[in-house]
């Protein structure tokens, strides 16, 4: 069985302050317990995540990992404003996030260096959780599912069997920070045909890879999502900075 795994992405939000009340609203709100079987995970900014660290550790919050928002394809080396995977581990990432849709269109991106990073974050002992998705012009051209079949099969290239070890993301690149939002039953198709695609290399891997849902994730809407049957969490982008919110979504 699959765990359910919500992980909030701040973005380049968050200041120390607003930082610390994040953490102790949500530590109030998980002291009752959470349901079993999931784990959630916040991702702040590089310069909070010891910040974060030291709050999680502090209030005992045995049910919040930390994660980051990206990573270097490269371990150590002459790479100015980069941060090493090492490093992210060293600060208690448990997980980060390679490929966004932010990272490739506005950093250009491609899925070749999207599997680098992924493959420096399993080697530092933490879980890559990987980006794909359709933009608006794809979807609307009837290209979503190829488009993304072609984004997992980069990854397959080259992290073969080591990919159970990962998460995927699917965020549909319209619905994000649009307030839009994929159909349960769209976001559940596309969930299956990534899962149909990972059994086509290795059905052990495909049982095993979480794929979790992004785009403009509400409590409002988790519920419904997370009830279907390939879609193993989420990936909440805006929503996370609301602390109440966050924890709403966590307990749908």
């Amino acid at each position: 069985m699959r765990p359910l795994i919500v992980i909030g992405n701040w973005k380049m939000n968050g200041n120390l302050a607003s930082n610390q009340d994040w953490i102790k609203t949500v530590a109030r709100g998980m002291e009752s317990g959470m349901p079993s079987g999931r784990q959630f995970a916040v991702c702040p900014p590089f310069p909070y995540l010891s910040q974060c660290a030291t709050l999680i550790k502090e209030h005992s919050l045995a049910f919040l990992s930390l994660g980051a928002q990206d990573t270097s394809a490269h371990e150590v080396g002459a790479y100015t404003g980069e941060v090493s995977s090492v490093m992210l581990k060293e600060m208690a990432c448990k997980y980060v996030i390679v490929g966004h849709s932010e990272r490739r269109q506005m950093h250009h991106e491609a899925d070749e260096i999207i599997a680098a990073k992924a493959l420096q974050v399993l080697d530092a002992g933490m879980t890559p959780v990987i980006c794909v998705g359709e933009t608006a012009d794809e979807k609307n051209s009837g290209r979503a599912v190829e488009v993304v079949r072609g984004q997992v099969a980069k990854q397959l290239m080259v992290l073969q069997d080591r990919l159970a070890d990962c998460l995927i993301a699917y965020e549909p690149v319209w619905a994000i920070g649009t307030g839009k939002v994929a159909s349960a039953q769209v976001a559940q198709d596309m969930h299956r045909a990534i899962r149909l695609q990972l059994a086509e290399f290795d059905e052990d891997v495909a049982s095993h890879v979480g794929i979790l849902y992004g785009g403009s994730i509400k409590s409002d809407n988790a519920v419904e999502l997370f009830a279907m049957p390939d879609i193993d969490g989420g990936l909440v982008g805006g929503a996370s900075l609301d602390p109440q919110e966050f924890l709403a979504i966590c307990q749908a």
